[in-house]
């Protein structure tokens, strides 16, 4: 039985990063959540440090502050991120910084700090990215978050190249997820945009966990750089529905 590993998640205390959180907790880890906001009642996975990824000094800070509490940090799993709708023609330069921030720059200053620590331990330490199909699949009102989004795609496999052997660093990049705030996302009928997925369902944080408990793994020991989607197959091209109406015509 592998010792429990000391497992920071950022945005680990709501949606999908709860879901990462619970699900480290449940293979024994040690888990410590970060986030902007205090947990609500629903946050049951460990401990949770108040900590804002865009700020540099907060980062080193919660980083340094799990080091000191556990001795080490064996995995890191980047979740903070979102952004809201807003169109590029009217969005104002401090959104647009604000939505690269959390999604770009946040993710490489607690990978930076985490590898210091990881590269100093004998058996390294895991980095993994959360990303988005929004990366590969642009959509309106989103235009720093689709950028940011595939900006860390290139990041993580730019930094698995630098960190190297110690250090592991790689991505995993969902598809339609279904949380507490995908009504808002995708419209009140999510049983019609889950349709538009293969596999018939919109991914749930299950799905997203186990993809990063096996990158976190030993069994994935020399995949570094890698890019995982959890989308159950895409989404069908929006030709196709076209068609389907032609031939109702």
């Amino acid at each position: 039985m592998r010792p429990p590993r000391v497992v920071v998640v950022t945005g680990g205390a709501r949606g999908l990063g709860l879901g990462l959180s619970q699900a480290f907790a449940a293979a024994g880890d040690t888990v410590v959540a970060c986030g902007r906001r205090a947990p609500g009642p629903a946050f049951d996975a460990g401990e949770f440090v108040a900590c804002d990824v865009r700020q540099p000094d907060e980062v080193d800070a919660m980083i340094a502050a799990v080091a000191d509490r556990h001795g080490r940090v064996d995995v890191v799993v980047n979740n903070a991120g979102g952004a809201p709708y807003a169109p590029a023609a009217t969005m104002s330069p401090r959104l647009f910084e604000r939505v690269i921030g959390l999604n770009l720059s946040g993710p490489f200053f607690v990978a930076q700090r985490a590898n210091q620590v990881m590269q100093g331990q004998e058996d390294g330490g895991s980095i993994i990215n959360i990303g988005s199909a929004a990366a590969g699949r642009p959509c309106p009102g989103t235009a720093p978050y689709n950028a940011a989004k595939a900006g860390l795609a290139v990041l993580g496999r730019s930094l698995a190249i630098e960190w190297a052997p110690k250090v592991r660093v790689n991505t995993v990049t969902v598809g339609l997820l279904l949380t507490e705030t995908s009504a808002g996302t995708y419209g009140e009928d999510l049983a019609a945009v889950a349709s538009t997925v293969p596999m018939g369902r919109l991914a749930v944080p299950g799905d997203v966990a186990a993809a990063c408990l096996w990158l976190a793994s030993p069994g994935a020991r020399y995949v570094t750089g890698a890019d995982i989607s959890v989308d159950g197959g895409g989404e069908t091209p929006s030709f196709l529905a076209a068609v389907v109406r032609a031939e109702e015509v």
